[in-house]
């Protein structure tokens, strides 16, 4: 059993930041890549960024310059540093884990999620 724990979110004026952490704990052999997920109403959960082992990130088009992801991974967490945040962020953001178990089995661990709100 893998759990993952986010904290962060909040109502956050347009132009303004937040920090979003998720952290594993559990049945945890390794950690691959982390990434971040958001879903706003009414819409299908889409890509926000992806970070792997080595450090290499990707990010969706419409956070490119304005998020960063990284990760600790003595900590087991992955934070997601948004800034200049605009309404249309709005949605609940969820934190992704590929994990390899003590078992050495794959498993694709979801955060419970946590809301974003970006509103004057």
């Amino acid at each position: 059993q893998v759990q993952l724990v986010e904290s962060g979110g909040g109502l956050v004026q347009p132009g303004g930041s937040l920090r979003l952490s998720c952290a594993a704990s559990g049945s945890i052999f390794r950690i691959n890549n982390m990434g971040w997920y958001r879903q706003a109403p009414g819409n299908q959960r889409e890509l926000v960024a992806t970070i792997t082992t080595e450090g290499t990130t990707n990010y969706a088009d419409s956070v490119k310059g304005r998020f960063t992801i990284s990760r600790d991974n003595a900590k087991n967490t992955v934070y997601l540093q948004m800034q200049s945040l605009k309404p249309e962020d709005t949605a609940v953001y969820y934190c992704n884990f590929a994990v390899t178990d003590y078992q050495l089995e794959y498993l694709d661990a979801w955060g419970q999620g946590t809301q974003v709100t970006v509103s004057s």
